[in-house]
């Protein structure tokens, strides 16, 4: 198939493409680079700079895709709550333009990264896809409301579309992994500590009703999140929207992660007890039971220390890349 890959030089869209480009599909990138690196867009596919409501619009009036894969998206979930307009603008009316394109030029298929942030603070855990929706922050609700938009126009206008909810994403594949200039996530933040590039990490919170008193997060290697695309893209049935958790179903706590941190990079890692955050729950596990049952998806690198060896490869493959180049 022939698809257009949007948010293609980011992280999780950057090892998307390049899995698409292994089961030998046509890819085409679009991104911006606000937020994503040209360089992580896999080689073999066609990359175009441009805003996905401008170029992205453009090429599916110009060029016949058998689907999109939607990855741009502003995520900052701090930055969501003091810039409201920006992540209704840039996630909810970009998108909109996105889906009148592919409208106009019959494209028939859609697959969305969604989030586990359309849940909010969770009632019970593991989350299944029933869960009450209570997003507690305009990212989670512009990504809920993307959801509902899409499911109007696969009943109105026989759209083909997956939504699927990611937990905690992590990891690296194929020389991909995660590089952003702002960092929020916790395993490549506590990896930086260990290289020296942080002093500390911040444990936000000891006294949550868990083992140890940290948050419990659920963690899903990048490699298998793709896959997941792929089997989806093929399930998708016209005039359908299927949504769907993706997670490993196994929970983590911060100590663990960092933990394995130390364990996998053999340094030291300076940790700082701080007060929670406001709206972070205790535990957040995915069930994957639908993805499993529907999709027939199977994660296969479930194991902490493996996740973070990759993340850690490539992490330090930076260093590197840096160095060679002087």
């Amino acid at each position: 198939m022939k698809l257009l890959v949007t948010g293609g030089a980011g992280y999780v869209g950057g090892v998307c493409a390049q899995v698409l480009l292994e089961d030998g599909h046509e890819v085409v990138v679009v991104d911006d680079l606000t937020t994503g690196n040209a360089d992580g867009v896999p080689a073999g596919a066609k990359f175009v700079e441009g805003d996905i409501a401008t170029a992205g619009v453009e090429l599916i009036g110009s060029e016949s895709f058998d689907g999109v894969l939607h990855f741009a998206a502003q995520s900052l979930v701090g930055e969501s709550v003091v810039q409201p307009e920006k992540y209704w603008h840039g996630n909810v009316v970009k998108t909109l333009a996105l889906l009148e394109a592919m409208r106009d030029a019959g494209t028939p298929r859609l697959v969305f990264s969604s989030t586990a942030a359309v849940y909010g603070e969770p009632e019970q855990v593991p989350i299944v896809e029933e869960a009450p929706k209570q997003p507690t922050n305009p990212y989670g609700a512009s990504k809920l409301s993307i959801d509902y938009a899409i499911t109007s126009y696969a009943v109105a206008h026989g759209l083909a579309a997956t939504s699927l909810r990611y937990f905690n994403v992590a990891g690296a594949y194929a020389g991909l992994g995660e590089n952003r200039v702002v960092e929020t996530h916790l395993i490549p933040l506590v990896l930086q500590t260990a290289l020296g590039h942080r002093e500390s990490i911040s444990v936000f919170g000891t006294d949550y009703p868990t083992p140890d008193g940290t948050a419990v997060r659920d963690y899903i290697h990048i490699r298998d999140l793709a896959q997941a695309h792929l089997l989806a893209l093929s399930q998708s049935q016209p005039g359908a929207h299927r949504i769907v958790n993706l997670g490993s179903g196994t929970g983590f706590s911060v100590r663990e992660v960092i933990s394995a941190c130390a364990r996998v990079t053999g340094l030291p890692i300076a940790s700082v007890d701080a007060p929670r955050r406001a709206g972070d729950p205790a535990v957040l596990v995915a069930s994957s039971a639908r993805a499993v049952a529907e999709l027939g998806w199977q994660p296969e690198h479930t194991d902490l220390d493996e996740i973070v060896s990759d993340a850690w490869e490539f992490l330090r493959s930076l260093g590197d890349r840096a160095h060679s180049a002087r």
